[in-house]
């Protein structure tokens, strides 16, 4: 007798590419991808996984062919259920449209993903009760509901106030980013009177509180959300959780990060002519007007230009990198006294500094292909995307030993990791990647072995379903 399929339904705020503002929507857009793929490759542990999302007035029902399916009522709002396919999949995809609760703005209200209005608060709480009242009009019940972030963080409560028995599973993404708001105005919203639900009016805080299970994006961020330093105050009641708590590395799109096919490339290189990869470095050079030198050791970084992101160690080791004589060309928008720094230095140090105060996604993947060594000294990363992308590209990731980065980078393997949060730390792996560039044979290896990394969203995928798994024994 075959064994019944995991029933999966993921809600999220963003899904790559209906609707997406940052990382969040890359996640979404790809896991459930890579859970259906396990239909072929492994037929009893695949997945029915399926998605539900707000219907934005920015999605063009025309363009992504879905069909009305449902309408049904509640809280005296009319709610149309749409139902298509996530594009390039097989992997059924539910909207749920409201013109009160999702008809204005994009996806966001305001231009961070950070709360500015109560719009943003009353439009995710809405959309996470209508989770579980949409169901029956579809006439499918999941096993599992997976939320992710604050934006779909009640929807656990949700459920159990309802009485549905699908496990949750609620990932953290962003653990600073909660959901807060008046406690008062949001029970009145939701019509509870018990001053236990919603506390300090964080949505992210009775996620917590209530999932079945909980992840974030990497094991030593799981680890360190549980301290003061890392916890954005709500380590009090993830300790208590730790048990239920788990960290999964995020896969990266393997088919379009890679250097073998990538368009945007200068030359197109794999791991059986490596050597070609210098041919993107000389084209670098020459398109952010750095001298065209390959005995210069050529530094890269791609981000948002924040003390997050350690650019201010950066900043501190320029006049180091001028005196070795080595460039460094970063690419990203920020904080004004960086983005200051990083321009006068380019126009002081033209031979050594080439910034790009932009975002610019062709010059990304030029810079992730053309510079030797790659820095992410952050001062705190849960996964971390660059590192992953710069060994899949050859480069040889700089960074510093938190979260993700941590779990990803193999010190004097793949990558060269430091520990402390200080400029001193971040010049002594300086030293070695300088040490490691004079020595050819030494890099070569290192480049091989970044490149041969498996960062594919299966390998996350398979560890998503053990998850799953779990969840699903605790019901049965």
């Amino acid at each position: 007798m075959q064994e019944a399929r995991l029933k999966i339904l993921f809600a999220a705020s963003e899904c790559t590419p209906i609707a997406k503002v940052g990382g969040l929507g890359d996640v979404i857009g790809a896991l459930p991808k890579a859970l259906a793929t396990f239909d072929v490759a492994l037929a009893k542990e695949g997945c029915d996984v399926r998605i539900v999302l707000p219907k934005y007035r920015e999605i063009d029902l025309t363009k992504e062919k879905v069909e009305h399916i449902s309408s049904f009522s509640y809280r005296g709002e009319e709610i149309k259920v749409y139902r298509g396919t996530l594009p390039g999949s097989s992997v059924p995809l539910y909207l749920l449209e409201n013109e009160r609760y999702f008809g204005e703005n994009g996806i966001y209200f305001e231009r961070t993903a950070f709360v500015g209005s109560w719009k943003e608060i009353a439009r995710f709480l809405f959309f996470s009760e209508l989770v579980g009242e949409f169901l029956p009009s579809v006439q499918w019940t999941p096993d599992i509901v997976h939320c992710n972030d604050w934006h779909t963080a009640a929807i656990p409560y949700f459920l159990k106030r309802k009485g549905i028995e699908a496990k949750t599973l609620l990932t953290i993404h962003n653990l600073a980013n909660q959901g807060k708001w008046d406690e008062q105005q949001i029970r009145e919203f939701l019509q509870i009177t018990n001053e236990q639900e919603f506390p300090q009016g964080n949505i992210l805080r009775q996620g917590i509180i209530s999932a079945d299970l909980l992840n974030t994006v990497s094991p030593s961020y799981a680890k360190e959300i549980l301290t003061k330093e890392y916890g954005e105050g709500l380590e009090d009641i993830l300790r208590p959780r730790k048990k239920d708590l788990f960290g999964i590395v995020n896969g990266i799109d393997v088919e379009r990060f890679n250097p073998a096919t990538d368009p945007d490339l200068k030359s197109k290189y794999s791991l059986k002519n490596p050597e070609l990869k210098k041919e993107n470095k000389r084209y670098l050079q020459q398109i952010i007007g750095l001298p065209v030198d390959s005995s210069m050791p050529l530094f890269g970084f791609i981000g948002r230009l924040t003390s997050q992101k350690g650019i201010d160690l950066i900043l501190e080791t320029i006049p180091f990198l001028r005196e070795t004589n080595c460039q460094l060309a970063v690419l990203g928008v920020g904080g004004k006294e960086y983005e200051d720094g990083l321009e006068t230095a380019a126009k002081n140090f033209p031979q050594n500094i080439s910034s790009h105060i932009k975002f610019d996604a062709v010059l990304a993947q030029q810079i992730y292909a053309g510079v030797d060594f790659f820095l992410m000294p952050s001062k705190f990363e849960p996964c971390g995307l660059g590192q992953m992308i710069a060994m899949r590209y050859g480069t040889i990731p700089i960074v510093r030993k938190t979260g993700g980065l941590g779990d990803t980078v193999e010190h004097g393997k793949t990558g060269i990791l430091f520990e402390e949060y200080n400029s001193q730390q971040l010049l002594s792996a300086l030293k070695k990647a300088l040490e490691l560039y004079r020595n050819e044979k030494k890099m070569q290896n290192m480049i091989a072995c970044a490149m041969n990394q498996d960062f594919s969203w299966q390998k996350s995928a398979k560890k998503y379903l053990q998850l799953y798994q779990k969840l699903y024994a605790l019901s049965h």
